[in-house]
């Protein structure tokens, strides 16, 4: 919590893949807590101090997206959290499981923070992680990008697809990725968050041209990404 008193803005963690606690007071948190933004994170379902099982499969984000959604509704009943001014951030796989979680809640969230978020499928994401070299040694390069892409290309989409979830989405949503990311594969999001934002949403997309995945690790990939991030958070928050 902030410290001062009246009404603050919020914002809500939603984990990536794997067993994730809950956050640290670090380069993203502290700076937002010390400009008047709450931030409640969580252990994840089956991690640390949380019961349950860790950890979901492709595309089986129920379970996950409700823990989402129970936080929110926890923040917004807090005495010193403005109700309006709640949203969600994310990083990686929820950018699956934060469309699903704004879906299923009467009010959707004020906005929504998403880095390394993928737009695609389950099984696009599979597809250019594997052809990408997730697992390898090294940045990306353009040979092997214009080669992931083109598998990317005859694979097409399979599995979850959150994009008609995104369609949904009313509020203001930012979008970081790394242009080099070995995970997810940024120029297809990209466009599909192109079309919607062309179409009338209220979308901020921002690429790091050779920046990987992990924007906002303890080391991130590109260094000014925290900063585009808490600043927009900031900005968002504070407009309501």
């Amino acid at each position: 919590m902030p410290n001062g008193s009246g009404r603050h803005p919020a914002v809500v963690w939603v984990h990536g893949s794997g067993e994730q606690p809950r956050l640290n007071y670090g380069p993203v948190v502290a700076p937002l807590v010390e400009d008047g933004v709450a931030v409640f994170s969580y252990d994840k379902r089956g991690v640390g101090e949380s019961e349950g099982d860790c950890c979901t499969s492709p595309g089986e984000y129920d379970l996950v997206a409700a823990d989402a959604d129970g936080a929110v509704t926890a923040v917004r009943s807090h005495p010193e959290i403005d109700p309006n001014k709640v949203g969600l951030y994310g990083a990686s796989e929820a950018g699956w499981v934060v469309p699903l979680a704004d879906s299923r809640l009467a009010k959707p969230v004020a906005f929504t923070a998403l880095v390394d978020g993928p737009a695609v499928t389950t099984g696009e994401e599979e597809v250019w992680s594997d052809a990408a070299g997730e697992e390898d040694e090294g940045p990306l390069t353009a040979e092997k990008k214009a080669e992931a892409t083109q598998k990317l290309q005859e694979a097409g989409p399979s599995g979850f697809d959150p994009a008609p979830l995104i369609e949904q989405m009313s509020t203001p949503g930012l979008w970081l990725y790394g242009g080099a990311d070995k995970s997810i594969p940024t120029d297809r999001s990209v466009e599909i968050l192109t079309r919607m934002t062309q179409a009338g949403k209220d979308f901020t997309i921002v690429v790091f041209p050779n920046a990987g995945h992990g924007l906002v690790d303890n080391v991130p990939t590109a260094p000014e990404a925290p900063a585009t991030l808490v600043d927009w958070i900031k900005k968002t928050a504070a407009e309501g």
